[in-house]
């Protein structure tokens, strides 16, 4: 199992309404997600905007080109980019941080 974590950044402007949409993230998306692998999916939201997400899938690369071929993906891509810094959406700007320790 892989851990894997990345951080983004939302506009400082945009952080109310980042945490409103995920309050109601859609059934289908969480499905999706579920269907491709992403396990113990959490995102942890600075007031300056920085995002941070964890999550564990048994191959990173694997599990993020499956969501990238669900239609609920792109809508939920569309939605979400323009609260981000950058020009590329979200889900293509995740680099994963290396793992540099772990207490289990």
């Amino acid at each position: 199992m892989q851990r894997i974590c990345f951080v983004l950044h939302v506009k400082p402007d945009r952080v109310e309404e980042y945490r409103q949409r995920h309050r109601a993230v859609w059934p289908e998306m969480r499905q999706a997600l579920h269907d491709t692998g992403w396990r113990n999916y959490t995102l942890f939201l600075r007031p300056d905007g920085t995002l941070i997400g964890y999550l564990e899938c048994e191959d990173f690369e694997a599990s993020r080109a499956a969501m990238a071929e669900k239609d609920v993906n792109s809508r939920w891509q569309a939605q979400m980019g323009d609260l981000f810094d950058g020009t590329v959406a979200p889900d293509e700007a995740m680099r994963p941080i290396e793992e540099v320790f772990h207490l289990d």
